[in-house]
Formats: C-alpha cells, structure tokens, sequence
C-alpha cells in the first residue's frame, strides 16, 4: 500500500519522475471553462479538445458518468478526464458531484497508471465546483489507488 500524499503546489505540475497521470473531475454536460479545467487548458490544449469531441460524439462512445477519458499531453505524461459531475449547478439533487462515478473513474485511472506504471497527481477533485466532501472522497482515493500500490500525490494549490 503506498500512503497518500498530500503537498502544496500545482497539479498540473507534478513533482515526480517517470510516467504520470493528472486526474481532474470534469461534467456531463459538454462544460469546459471554470476550475482546475483553466490551469489544464493554460498547460495544454489537447484534454479540452478530447473531452469536447468526446462529448460531441457522445452517441458512438462512452461519455457518460463514471467514464474516464485518458489523454496524452507529453511522452510521459497524460490527463485523465473523469466524467463524475452531474451538471454544473447545486439543486434539489444536491450538489453536483456523484461519488459513485468517482469511484468508478478511480478505478479506470487506477487500471490505466498500473498499464503504464505511471503516478498519479490530483487537485482535491470534486470539492471544487462540484461540491463534493473531501472527507468522502478521499477514502475513495485511497481504496482505488493507493491500496493497490499506486504513487498518489494530491495537490493543495497555494
């Protein structure tokens, strides 16, 4: 079991050597434009442009909630865009976070990191705009990643 790490700094600059994956949580609706998205986007193009063909061809694939779309954005480096936001607005369902979809995205961020023996680099995902816990979210984490032995380093932004 690898423990948990979390530091202060940016996620979409990972402190660490080899293969990488920067996981974010993104929605279901096509909406790209507020959040860790922008520091994405500030870095590299390519994630927004996937997510949005992804979302736009949606009816041949599998965009949906708990699908985990993997990006490479540098020889050793990738973007995992991780459909578990339900929306973009709190209402009567509550907030738009579904801890389910996250953990079924952890799971194929998990099996994708184990393929490429890669680490994995996160923000609090879900907290955000999303409106998650990370009380509940972090056990999530954990029991996807770094119970199965996967480098997890979780980024505070300064």
């Amino acid at each position: 079991m690898a423990p948990l790490q979390i530091i202060r700094g940016d996620a979409t600059s990972p402190q660490a050597r080899g293969p990488k994956i920067i996981a974010h949580v993104c929605n279901d609706i096509g909406g790209w434009g507020k959040g860790f998205v922008l520091a994405v986007s500030r870095r590299w193009p390519e994630p927004e442009r996937a997510y949005r063909r992804w979302h736009r061809e949606r009816s041949g694939n599998d965009f949906g909630l708990g699908a985990t779309q993997l990006v490479q954005v540098r020889p050793d480096t990738w973007v995992a865009n991780m459909v578990a936001q339900r929306g973009i607005r709190t209402g009567s369902n509550g907030p738009p976070i579904r801890y389910d979809a996250v953990e079924r995205c952890l799971d194929a961020v998990a099996a994708h990191a184990t393929r490429l023996s890669a680490s994995v680099h996160l923000p609090r995902i879900g907290c955000g705009l999303a409106g998650g816990r990370w009380e509940r979210i972090e056990p999530l984490v954990v029991a996807a990643l770094c119970d199965r032995d996967i480098t997890t380093t979780v980024y505070d932004h300064d």
